[in-house]
């Protein structure tokens, strides 16, 4: 009877074994249905000749939400092309409980048999997993499509080429990346490696394409690959693949596939191109595409024919109809798949093309001048799906004219966006510069594009340019007076009003010059009366730009006696130098508030003991780095501002100065953070702490730190603190790459350390990152199973196996220890860690009988959080034997 049931026991095993060994390659997708709906597909690729395919019939699946369910098989057929290889889908509907991040997975035993990169594949589940971010702020998420099946074939020694044909109606970025397949548990499989090559084996992060160059082992395998979704720059979802790869030997080569590289398209517009596909070998060849222009709801992309075949040469032609449904950020990815008719198997080739859809432009773009703003109109885009309309400005003509895949206005053109407008029948906004007015002088010229949900934008409208009416005071000076800079008195210069309109306004007219100390006109005074149109010089004696701590702002107002105020100047102010000394360097920032473009400025240092200024640089941006300084020694600087206004007819170039402004470098700058690594000597009792700087190339890069150090504060915690404390310093040895110190006198290698790097002058670095040393970072405590007191030198006591350069005392505070014979009679007693019973009575020194000894050993050993205790029990077999 017991044969019998040990028979059909093993009976019984050996039919769940052959039940669960099928799965080959698996995925799942989901759609969004409503609100927190979503429908999940189940794809898998299974082993027809597995009776498990039969009974299959419903699929578990795990939702991420602490729940899960069976989910029915709606499709299970046959693959004709393929030998073994069953197609089944499962679908399931499901509602999360609340907006957040999930990870719907599956886990089905078990993998076929004979994968090559899976040791003992028949024993390891097929796991699969896809991620769903549920955020209302992004939107709801459909996963991508995979229109590519997961099964493929490749030949020893050939070039190996799959892509999965990622398509997301959604329109989000895809990023593909190589994992590790995963087993039971959703952990990777033990002793996974990816395919053996003689050269590559990777994915194109862009494209999907896989590529294996070359396989060198016959067989089936399996690799696993991520597709990313990501919406404004956030991760929304993912899913993994996990496909069998099957690689024969063979000798001919993978079709050559001929097309247009990427591409762009204006929306409405007919896109036409030629695709062939070439065997090498001359057997018959057939040319499919799939992607996403084929998947669209409206006007799909065809070709004809679809598919080309025939003979060792085809040729088929690209039809997309395009309309401005297809218009999105991304482009669109259309694959081209070439199959020849080789034996054993048949071979294949991929070729990707992009495709960007873009909305025309808005047209008619006009820009008159009113008052103090632009009024800008246009015509409604022809896109009806377009949300909005952005608008860019510049001062003066670009002469730019958009690329032929060139979307929305690029910051190279000198444009700016000023406004994005909600609605696709707003035709008009009205420029004034928020409120504060534009400036007369300036040329401003404008363009505007079309915006869609997704941030796509379409072609740039025309350039359209205007003026304000040069009717009031412009002001062209506001500068430290040339004739010497020294005395810091402030030239204000403006040119009169050369449109202005005397009918309305007429005459006798008189400026009014206001000053404000600052950049804020929180605080104008009145400062000077001009009476006409032409006296526009003045030189502002009372204020000293040299000894001032801000710059002075200043406005010219135009009033006719007859008639009152007419108008205002924009605000102009002085250059104000700031300076910053550190290190061998000062820096030098200015941001003057005026009305027209600095092109560059110049910057004039005067050396320590010199009399006069020379340039030392120039620069683009309000700041210069003054480097390579003698510390503790003044240097005195002005800068020089070129700059224009982009109207003819007004000064040009306009120059102005700063004030003068001396600082003094010192070294002020502290050492970079330094690296610290922690290794215990067990044996000893003691911690060696190895102290590097970052590289040379990252401390010279920095603006906040350097490499200047010539000692390291050493800081320590013991066990059960968090209270570092400063125990010594070491000084840095000039070249050397790392600084040792090695801490002795410790009671146990257990604690934690940091770092502090000291420069020459005192300059103390951000203290490193705490290092600490756990228990492990000894042999653990353990007690042996026999020993042998006999006398010869070998094994004669019964210690820790903390190996014979570790003491136990390095991990471990002490120990209550007592040890029995079999008649529960103590033997011997110790606190020691060390133990070192002899194998003697404690209580009268008599050799303990050989036999079985039992123990009970209270151990307290050292943590960072302080003393634990552990009990360890066992036995341990004394042998006198020689």
């Amino acid at each position: 009877m017991k044969k019998f049931f040990l028979l059909f026991a093993a009976f019984i095993f050996l039919v769940n074994y052959s039940l669960a060994t099928h799965q080959r390659a698996a995925e799942i997708t989901y759609r969004h249905v409503e609100g927190l709906t979503f429908e999940f597909t189940i794809t898998m690729y299974t082993r027809t000749s597995s009776p498990a395919d039969d009974t299959r019939t419903t699929m578990p699946i795990s939702w991420g939400d602490e729940t899960g369910e069976e989910i029915p098989r709606i499709i299970f057929e046959e693959i004709p092309e393929v030998f073994d290889i069953t197609y089944n889908v499962y679908k399931g509907l499901h509602t999360f409980p609340a907006p957040g991040s999930y990870t719907v997975s599956v886990e089905d035993p078990n993998r076929n048999n004979g994968v090559v990169n899976i040791p003992n594949s028949v024993n390891v589940p097929m796991f699969i997993e896809t991620s769903l971010v549920i955020n209302p702020f992004l939107g709801y998420n459909n996963s991508v499509q995979l229109l590519n099946p997961p099964i493929d074939q490749g030949c020893v020694g050939k070039n190996f080429i799959h892509n999965p044909g990622a398509f997301d109606i959604d329109g989000d970025s895809l990023a593909y990346h190589l994992v590790v397949c995963k087993g039971a548990g959703g952990f990777d499989i033990p002793g996974y490696s990816f395919p053996k090559t003689s050269d590559v084996f990777r994915i194109d992060s862009v494209t999907g394409d896989l590529l294996w160059q070359t396989p060198v082992l016959q067989g089936e395998y399996n690799v696993a690959i991520v597709i990313e979704e990501w919406r404004h720059g956030f991760k929304i979802g993912s899913v993994r693949r996990d496909m069998q790869i099957e690689i024969v030997a063979c000798d001919h080569e993978p079709p050559i596939i001929e097309s247009i590289d990427d591409t762009c398209v204006l929306a409405g517009d007919l896109l036409q191109f030629d695709v062939k596909a070439i065997d090498p070998d001359g057997t018959n060849v057939v040319l499919s595409a799939f992607g996403g222009p084929f998947e669209q709801a409206t006007s799909p992309a065809v070709i004809i024919p679809d598919p080309a075949m025939g003979n060792d040469t085809v040729t088929t032609t690209f039809l997309w109809q395009t309309t401005c449904d297809h218009v999105r950020f991304e482009p669109y990815t259309t694959i081209f798949k070439a199959r020849d008719n080789g034996f054993p198997i048949n071979l294949v080739n991929f070729k990707t093309v992009f495709i960007q859809v873009i909305a025309p432009a808005p047209e008619n773009l006009l820009a008159e001048p009113l008052g103090s703003g632009i009024e800008l109109s246009w015509e409604k885009s022809p896109c009806e799906n377009a949300v909005g309309y952005r608008i860019y400005r510049r001062s003066g003509e670009s002469g730019w004219e958009p690329g032929y895949c060139e979307t929305g206005v690029p910051p190279y053109t000198g444009f700016k966006l000023i406004k994005e407008i909600d609605g696709l029948n707003t035709l008009d906004f009205r420029d004034d510069n928020g409120g504060e007015g534009l400036v007369q002088g300036i040329k401003y010229c404008y363009r505007v594009t079309a915006l869609f949900f997704d941030g796509a934008e379409s072609y740039a409208s025309n350039e359209s340019c205007a003026s304000l009416k040069k009717d009031v005071p412009i002001i062209t000076h506001v500068s430290n007076d040339s004739t010497d800079l020294s005395i810091g008195q402030v030239l204000v210069v403006w040119a009169k009003p050369s449109e202005l309109d005397t009918i309305t306004f007429p005459g006798p007219y008189k400026y009014m010059l206001f000053r404000n100390n600052g950049l804020v006109w929180d605080a104008p005074e009145e400062i000077a009366v001009f009476n006409g149109l032409n006296d526009t010089i003045y030189i502002d004696q009372e204020v000293d730009l040299n000894s001032n701590d801000g710059p002075y702002s200043y406005r010219v107002d135009l009033e006719s006696e007859t008639t009152g105020f007419i108008g205002s100047s924009q605000k102009a102010s002085s250059i104000f130098v700031q300076t910053q000394a550190t290190d061998g360097e000062i820096k030098l920032s200015w941001f003057p508030k005026v009305p027209w473009d600095n092109e560059y400025y110049v910057i004039y240092r005067k050396d320590p003991g010199e009399t006069t200024y020379d340039s030392i640089g120039s620069s683009q941006l309000p700041f210069y780095n003054d480097k390579g300084l003698t510390n503790l020694e003044e240097y005195c600087y002005y800068v020089k501002s070129i700059g224009h206004y982009s109207l003819p007819g007004l000064f040009d170039p306009l120059i102005n100065y700063s004030q003068l402004v001396c600082a003094t470098p010192v070294d002020n700058v502290p050492p970079c953070q330094p690296l610290l690594s922690v290794s215990a000597d067990c044996e000893n009792i003691a911690n060696e702490l190895v102290i590097k700087m970052p590289p040379q190339e990252v401390c010279d890069a920095s603006e906040e730190c350097d490499c200047d150090v010539s000692h390291y504060r050493i800081y320590y915690a013991p066990p059960g603190s968090n209270d570092l404390q400063l125990i010594d310093s070491v000084e840095r040895v000039e070249n050397d790459t790392a600084t040792y110190y090695y801490h002795t006198n410790i009671e146990s290698v257990v604690g934690c350390y940091a770092v502090v790097a000291v420069d020459s002058v005192g300059n103390a670095s951000p203290m490193s990152e705490v290092v600490c040393q756990g228990y492990d970072a000894c042999p653990p405590y353990e007690l042996p199973n026999v020993f042998t007191p006999n006398g010869d030198g070998q094994n004669d006591l019964f210690t820790p196996k903390t190996g014979t350069e570790a003491n136990p005392r390095a991990n471990v505070d002490h120990i209550d220890i007592n040890i029995f014979n079999r008649w529960g009679k103590i033997m011997f007693s110790t606190q020691d860690p060390q133990i070192n019973w002899d194998g003697k009575n404690q209580s009268n020194n008599i050799d303990c009988a050989e036999g079985v000894y039992y123990y009970v050993c209270e151990v307290y050993i050292v943590t960072l959080n302080g003393i634990e205790q552990f009990t360890l029990t066992g036995a341990v077999t004394l042998i006198r034997g020689r």
